[in-house]
């Protein structure tokens, strides 16, 4: 077990994540609960899940009934802020809908609270404040007992620290990044600001969407429609694919296969409390089961640098946060009058 951040929660190096359980992934229930009943017994003892998995709430009501009568034994971690409904405002961080949220959540998910409660997305449009000063609420209320992020840049990881400490409110306790071989970007910055800040961080796609598995080399399994239409760039990227086809030789040498590489990598890092595998079958789940433990050495290690060098992403995830001022031009030009004064 890991210690979360400063929590004091004790957690497991895997958590389990359960994106792929529902209409999107493992249809079946009966088998979804069996899987999470499986990871249980196995010493996972972290649930990650979120109010969009599976649509309209369908994959917390999977996971609440899987918990029934071992709730006390799970670490059980949810998301806000990606809609619920046509509403624009069932969706977001504002103290509006986190207090709405939170009830649906915990109405779902058949508890009386969650024990990380993480905003999902950066919301630009709303104060910062807003959302910290809510969510206190909710601690203060016993809702909720640790409040976390997920693809918070390093500078906002900072400002949400800074601005808790100067308001007198709660701090985020954890933070949830994308991390794998071939996105390593958090090793520059956010990595660095979680470890100063004393945050847990828990991983999202060790196995980048599937990618690090190997399943999908020249000749593999084609890939399926809906990572595509989720995914594209990121699963098409030749140049992951190019680093793909460099790593299984190193993979090969150590004897692992790919996946038990990708994984140990994660893992094997300093500031990384979890990682969450999500698996969509029983089958996929032993697999990741048989790689716990692995340990790489620094000749491998080395070699993984070579091939994607530390601190640096191999392409970006279509889903990663990018900042407005990259995506909205007037943030980043001078209007025609302004320069044509200049």
């Amino acid at each position: 077990m890991r210690t979360l951040g400063r929590t004091g929660i004790q957690v497991s190096p895997f958590a389990l994540g359960t994106m792929k359980f529902g209409p999107y992934g493992n249809p079946d229930p009966d088998d979804c609960v069996r899987i999470i009943h499986k990871a249980l017994d196995a010493g996972i003892n972290v649930v990650d899940t979120a109010d969009v998995y599976g649509g309209n709430g369908e994959t917390e009501r999977i996971v609440g009934k899987a918990l029934r009568g071992r709730r006390d034994d799970v670490v059980l971690a949810t998301k806000f802020n990606g809609p619920m409904g046509a509403d624009p405002n069932r969706q977001g961080n504002s103290r509006r809908w986190i207090v709405t949220a939170v009830e649906d959540s915990l109405r779902r998910l058949g508890v009386d609270h969650i024990d990380l409660y993480q905003v999902h997305h950066v919301d630009h449009r709303t104060d910062m404040e807003e959302t910290l000063s809510a969510l206190t609420d909710l601690l203060r209320a016993g809702k909720v007992r640790a409040i976390g992020t997920s693809g918070l840049p390093a500078a906002d990881i900072v400002e949400t620290q800074w601005l808790a400490e100067r308001r007198g409110l709660a701090r985020f306790r954890t933070e949830q990044p994308h991390y794998s071989i071939l996105n390593r970007g958090i090793e520059r910055d956010v990595l660095p600001a979680c470890a100063k800040y004393g945050l847990g961080t828990l991983i999202w796609s060790p196995l980048a969407a599937g990618l690090l598995t190997g399943r999908f080399r020249p000749g593999g399994e084609p890939i399926s429609p809906n990572s595509l239409h989720w995914l594209p760039q990121h699963m098409t990227d030749q140049r992951k694919h190019a680093a793909i086809e460099r790593l299984v030789p190193i993979a090969e040498q150590a004897g692992l296969s790919l996946t038990h590489l990708a994984i140990a990598f994660v893992i094997n890092h300093p500031g990384v409390t979890s990682a969450i595998i999500g698996p969509r079958t029983m089958k996929q789940l032993d697999d990741l089961l048989a790689g716990a433990g692995t340990v790489l050495t620094d000749d491998v290690l080395d070699r993984i640098d070579a091939v994607v060098a530390p601190g640096t992403d191999v392409g970006a995830m279509d889903v990663a946060h990018v900042p407005p001022a990259l995506t909205e031009p007037g943030l980043r030009r001078r209007s025609i009058g302004e320069r044509a004064a200049a």
